[in-house]
């Protein structure tokens, strides 16, 4: 046996599973963790409207949601209120060609609130198929399409009622799309096949309100939780059959920013949005009600709302709408820094050890979580920005309210 050839191979096939690791598609909101976390280093700090800007393309319409990217496609969604229609985009990840876009709906708009759009949640991929979430009247509609933008199929779970108007993202776990529908309407939580979309399992919630969030899925206390904000509390479920591991109550009724888990206290971390913020340090090992015994700590100081943090280590940084960011002790809740960066609605990234902090001016600062208050870049695109940023590949892929950015080294 020629073992210097058997060598040969095992070192590429190292080589190509440790470049296929590296080259991270972004298939979610908030990425492939779904905690706006990406185990990428080759990313740019510093960049304006030109510099390190590979392409710019315009984006018909209006819409908040973020892009997704797989392969060599992106994908992200787009209204038109002049025709009411609500659009699925497909673009070419090389040069922002538009490949294709497909009229999901043509239907009146809904009601909302100023600060939303009629395009606000991000779809979601598997790599075959692209999932979608619109509003039609009071009907929560999902979709799927495949990458040519045939559609396979369309759903209708439930209903949404709220004057905010509807923001909710698909997720995909295994062979399900999972959407939150917690609203003053047919307030549920349901898990629909990838497949047919038909409904695998439905949770009727008893304590409606308005939840805009997105569950986090995590392996934690030796099993795979589904952290859920919504029905007025945060609930741990089984995503494979919704069965509730356990609840908290409260903090408060609403909620629009998304959980997240820091590895380093074993921490599950939420804030509530109305009528009061409260972040809460939760521990996930419990067993039915734990809302008085596995808080581990609370606060409204640097509590969010809309936008959703990043966690690293021994930090979870947090931004306020109105652009007050703070650096928090995961541990203890303790209030390490706060800084104003500017008005926000989009949510931060962490790439390399470092947070991409977006505010509504379309400005991003790259900050060094610590103890202090350490930047490294501050960039703008020169025009407003309310989607989150995606990574993928070595770029960052933004997108504005007229154009869609791709950033990387040139």
């Amino acid at each position: 046996m020629n073992f210097r050839f058997l060598n040969a191979i095992v070192v590429i096939m190292m080589l190509t599973s440790l470049t296929a690791a590296q080259a991270k598609n972004w298939p979610n909101w908030r990425g492939p963790n779904g905690d706006g976390t990406s185990t990428e280093t080759n990313l740019p700090t510093k960049w304006d409207s030109t510099t390190n800007v590979l392409w710019k393309v315009p984006v018909p319409g209006i819409g908040y949601a973020s892009p997704i990217t797989w392969g060599d496609k992106l994908f992200t969604v787009t209204a038109k209120p002049e025709t009411h229609e609500k659009l699925l985009l497909c673009y070419d990840i090389k040069n922002g060609n538009l490949l294709w876009q497909v009229d999901v709906l043509k239907t009146p708009f809904e009601n909302k609130h100023n600060d939303n759009s009629f395009a606000s949640g991000t779809p979601a991929t598997d790599g075959t198929s692209v999932y979608v979430s619109f509003l039609d009247g009071d009907s929560v509609v999902v979709a799927a399409y495949d990458f040519a933008g045939k559609q396979l199929w369309m759903q209708r779970p439930g209903t949404f009622s709220s004057p905010h108007g509807y923001s909710c993202s698909p997720v995909i776990y295994k062979d399900k799309v999972i959407i939150n529908g917690d609203s003053k309407g047919d307030a549920f939580i349901a898990a629909l096949s990838r497949t047919d979309g038909h409904t695998i399992w439905k949770n009727t919630l008893n304590k409606p309100a308005h939840s805009f969030s997105t569950p986090l899925f995590r392996e934690m206390a030796g099993r795979m939780q589904m952290i859920f904000c919504g029905n007025q509390g945060v609930a741990s479920y089984n995503p494979d059959d919704g069965s509730c591991y356990w609840f908290v109550n409260g903090p408060s009724e609403d909620f629009c920013s998304s959980p997240v888990y820091n590895e380093k206290t074993g921490l599950v971390l939420i804030s509530s949005a109305w009528p009061q913020r409260n972040i809460l340090a939760i521990r996930p090992d419990g067993k039915g009600d734990v809302s008085n015994s596995h808080i581990v700590w609370r606060s409204t100081d640097g509590a969010y709302y809309v936008p959703s943090p990043v966690t690293v280590g021994d930090y979870l940084v947090t931004t306020m709408t109105n652009g007050l960011v703070h650096c928090i002790e995961a541990a203890t809740g303790k209030i390490l820094w706060k800084e104003n960066l500017g008005k926000q609605y989009s949510s931060a990234v962490l790439v390399n050890g470092l947070v991409y902090m977006p505010n509504d001016a379309g400005v991003i600062t790259v900050i060094k979580p610590g103890p202090t208050f350490e930047v490294i870049a501050k960039n703008s695109i020169g025009e407003t920005m309310f989607a989150s940023p995606a990574i993928s590949n070595g770029k960052i892929y933004l997108r504005g309210t007229k154009y869609l950015y791709c950033i990387g080294m040139k």
